[in-house]
């Protein structure tokens, strides 16, 4: 548990989270390694300075966290405890009672104390006498793996972790929780709970994905002296305010409002027009001009009643469809369409149309394009402007083995982008965005399980089509999509009672929100926070 003074600071800074730079990379813990061989070894970076660097950065943060009490530090035989041996050094010299708790390693002398007399000696062998010094400590220094681990963790590696795990003492982990991939996430055997994780240059992508996001906690990255990454950027991003903020369209200040995106959702089949309602609420809080929606004929009283700002057309009119689609700019269409082959026909005509509309396939069209209905697709639009928005199931659906989405939901997400010559937004916990026009995967972070409702993929399918129809690509759609349904279910704040009209609703707020320039933790090295999973 954290103290007081973090849970009132979490609490109070929720909104100001997840923050981040404009350009915030999440490495694989194979990449972090090459990238930080080639700083020392081409770019002339000493290791020294990277491990003073690390250790002295996240020493200032462990302790503007947890302010008060012993800080117990265990520190592993590779370069990780290095970082923990300097955080050590550092709070010892900034006033802090510190014990360092060697694991595999000689205990003394040790250079990377510079002469301070840090009490130091061996992990006690005997699980009793191991608990009894974490549950005295305020703050437990996870500094026993790092990056680097492959597979399970061996004894004592193990022990160690059980006793951390069952000591219900604050827990800080640098660079990643020790037994957690930081590849992928995988947590094969023991792995630490930690309450924070401190990440040196940029967060992992294994503490981004579950079950290793379940394990990081809070992450905060931190600039430890690397040189840019330029061409050597990694293929994986996160989505961070700063970057949405650069990122979504704007409004001109003389404008009208066909200028700002036309948009035509086809969504609802005969007692399905909450899910065209939903579409059509998103989009036009995420700033359509001009929206059409295309629904069954039952459903028009209630479309035109609860979304007086949009056009009606009726679906079953061939005509009057494909007039409104190409005079659109992006067409959003599967929520609650059916999967019955009149659903297939009508949608596959559209999709034949001639030009270069934005296209967004969503529900029922991608069990439709999964399925071989939809045989214009291929032919439709561009791929930087085409946007796939399946969830796990319908991801299945189009073709992925079933074990692979949640398992390595990175690769799949990859290679249906390749496959459908699309952008695809594979939503869960966190959402990932492949697209087909470049290498990059960004990772979502602004997800929360209170997201998992009936209704709110399509308040994200209308919001992503309105920011299609408002000339974004694909990618860019799906990503800010992503980000400002997550910002405005946060901003709600109905927690577990959150609907998706909620999330429509706050959409104002989260669009007229200036991302920080600062981190609330104060310092300006602090690349990136993000809250603990909710």
């Amino acid at each position: 548990m954290t103290s007081l003074r973090g849970r009132r600071a979490d609490a109070a800074c929720l909104p100001r989270r997840p923050f981040g730079r404009p350009e915030v990379y999440a490495p694989t813990g194979r990449e972090a390694a090459a990238f930080d061989r080639w700083a020392i070894d081409e770019a002339g970076v000493p290791a020294a300075v990277l491990m003073e660097n690390a250790g002295r950065a996240a020493a200032l943060v462990a302790d503007r966290i947890w302010p008060d009490g012993p800080v117990v530090v265990l520190a592993g035989a590779g370069n990780n405890g290095g970082d923990g041996v300097v955080l050590a050094r550092t709070l010892l010299a900034h006033g802090r009672e510190v014990r360092i708790l060697h694991l595999g390693r000689e205990t003394a002398p040790d250079p990377l104390l510079h002469g301070w007399p840090v009490p130091a000696g061996p992990v006690p062998s005997d699980a009793e006498a191991l608990r009894s010094v974490l549950v005295k400590a305020g703050v437990v220094v996870d500094a026993l793996l790092g990056t680097g681990i492959r597979g399970s963790p061996r004894e004592p590696v193990a022990r160690v972790i059980q006793a951390v795990n069952g000591s219900r003492t604050p827990v800080v982990s640098l660079d990643v929780p020790s037994g957690v991939d930081a590849d992928w996430g995988e947590v094969p055997g023991e792995a630490v709970r930690a309450d924070v994780t401190i990440a040196f240059g940029a967060p992992k992508l294994g503490t981004l994905l579950f079950p290793g996001r379940g394990r990081a906690g809070r992450i905060v990255a931190v600039e430890i002296g690397f040189p840019p990454l330029g061409a050597r950027a990694t293929p994986a991003r996160v989505i961070t305010p700063g970057w949405a903020g650069r990122h979504r369209p704007r409004r001109r200040p003389v404008t009208h409002k066909k200028a700002e995106g036309q948009l035509l959702i086809v969504a609802g089949s005969p007692g399905v027009a909450g899910a065209a309602v939903l579409a059509g609420r998103g989009a036009l809080r995420a700033g359509v001009g001009y929206l059409r929606i295309a629904s069954h004929p039952e459903n028009r009283e209630i479309l035109q009643a609860a979304l007086p700002e949009a056009l009606y057309v009726n679906v079953l009119d061939g005509e009057a469809l494909g007039e409104a689609a190409e005079a659109s700019d992006a067409l959003a269409a599967g929520p609650g369409i059916g999967i019955d082959g009149d659903a297939g026909r009508r949608l596959d005509a559209l999709l034949a149309l001639p030009g270069t509309r934005g296209l967004l396939l969503d529900a029922d069209a991608l069990t439709l394009l999964g399925a071989g209905g939809l045989p214009a697709f291929a032919r439709a639009s561009s791929p930087a402007r085409r946007l796939l928005t399946p969830h796990p199931g319908e991801m299945a659906r189009l073709g992925a083995p079933k074990g692979e989405v949640r398992a390595r939901p990175v690769g799949v997400a990859r290679r249906a982008a390749e496959s459908y010559q699309s952008a695809v937004l594979l939503k869960g916990q966190p959402s990932l965005l492949a697209s087909a026009t470049e290498e990059c995967v960004w990772v979502g972070t602004g997800g929360s399980s209170e997201l998992a409702r009936a209704g709110t993929g399509d308040v994200l399918a209308g919001v992503a089509g309105a920011f299609l129809a408002r000339g974004a690509d694909a990618a860019a759609a799906g990503a800010l999509a992503l980000h400002y349904t997550g910002r405005a279910a946060a901003l709600a704040r109905r927690g577990e009672a959150l609907l998706p009209t909620d999330i429509a609703d706050s959409m104002a707020r989260a669009l007229g929100e200036i991302p920080p320039r600062r981190p609330d933790l104060g310092f300006p090295f602090v690349l990136f926070d993000l809250d603990r999973p909710h």
